[in-house]
């Protein structure tokens, strides 16, 4: 079939129970465009004129759209996509954790969902759904949290999201539940105790993570060395293409016990940050319910019963309770 051929059509778009036709009329003029190139516009009709913007060379665009062709109604049920009301009648809660940041967050050899992050997510979809099951956990990275909150991918994020000044900008944090800083692990026989043995040497880190942003901004004389997953910096770290590994402090000093041949050797490094779940920005039914249901689960004792479970027998007595949870 030729491009004219393709481009002699009629569409129909069905919105709730509202049948709408357009057609393009200038089936000439855009095949030049297309050939060309360039930008022009062409009318649809939608029951109202209104103007689509096309682009040659970067396909077709709709940029332009009459509000009163879309019904109020599909318009309202958008705005409440991520709401409560929508979740229950999804039957399930979303909720986004990581996939490899063992204790907080990963899969067993089983492939089920483990950790501190995906214990206390159990509990908020037993509490939202009556059931802690009619829950689906959705893999995520660091670099990603923030888009599948934005993109309606996920309802709650639960991968250990450090509350920053630019981050509660994009996203909705709840009530905190654990305390964090940065660390630094390198091998045993070059450890690396101070900022300044960085200078000039390539330090390892995950994109989009604090420490990614702590040493973009605070550290420039230190070359940097980026990548998506949890699993891939620390081989990185093992194969030497880094000096040392920048996380926060609690994954690093987890990994090290599991990796003698390695050491922490900057283990509380910039401010003592706090690590919450987080809803897409503007959520303030589902943010006000997620807030009083950590209150509750706080005051039951869930949240120190999930550290006992999952986070003790990684730090023993080397952490504290008290260093780590949020009262």
């Amino acid at each position: 079939m030729g491009i004219k051929s393709i481009l002699k059509f009629s569409l129909k778009f069905k919105l709730t129970q509202n049948e709408v036709e357009f057609s393009i009329d200038d089936e000439k003029s855009l095949f030049k465009s297309l050939k060309r190139g360039i930008k022009m516009n062409i009318k649809l009709h939608f029951k109202k004129a209104f103007t689509v913007s096309l682009l040659g060379l970067s396909g077709l665009s709709l940029i332009a759209c009459s509000q009163s062709a879309i019904p109020k109604k599909v318009e309202d049920e958008n705005a409440q996509i991520s709401s409560i009301e929508q979740i229950k009648k999804n039957g399930v809660v979303r909720i986004g954790v990581f996939s490899d940041k063992p204790p907080f967050g990963y899969l067993d050899a089983q492939g089920k969902n483990q950790g501190f992050d995906v214990e206390i997510a159990k509990h908020v979809a037993k509490d939202l759904l009556g059931d802690e099951n009619k829950v689906e956990f959705v893999l995520t990275e660091a670099a990603n949290r923030v888009e599948y909150l934005k993109a309606n991918k996920v309802d709650i994020i639960f991968a250990n999201f450090t509350v920053t000044p630019e981050r509660k900008e994009v996203v909705d944090f709840a009530q905190p539940y654990l305390k964090v800083a940065l660390g630094v692990v390198s091998p045993k026989d070059q450890p690396i105790t101070d900022i300044a043995q960085l200078k000039g040497q390539t330090l390892l880190v995950n994109k989009g993570t604090t420490a990614d942003s702590f040493f973009s901004k605070q550290h420039p004389e230190i070359k940097l060395q980026k990548y998506e997953q949890n699993t891939e910096t620390f081989d990185a770290l093992k194969d030497k293409r880094g000096v040392a590994l920048a996380h926060d402090n609690l994954l690093v000093l987890a990994w090290a016990k599991e990796n003698p041949n390695y050491t922490v050797g900057i283990a509380n490094l910039g401010e003592q940050d706090l690590i919450a779940p987080a809803v897409k920005k503007g959520n303030t039914e589902l943010l006000d319910w997620l807030n009083q249901d950590l209150q509750k689960l706080s005051q039951e004792g869930v949240i120190q019963q999930a550290y006992e479970k999952t986070l003790k027998p990684v730090y023993g007595d080397g952490i504290s309770e008290k260093d780590l949870l949020v009262e």
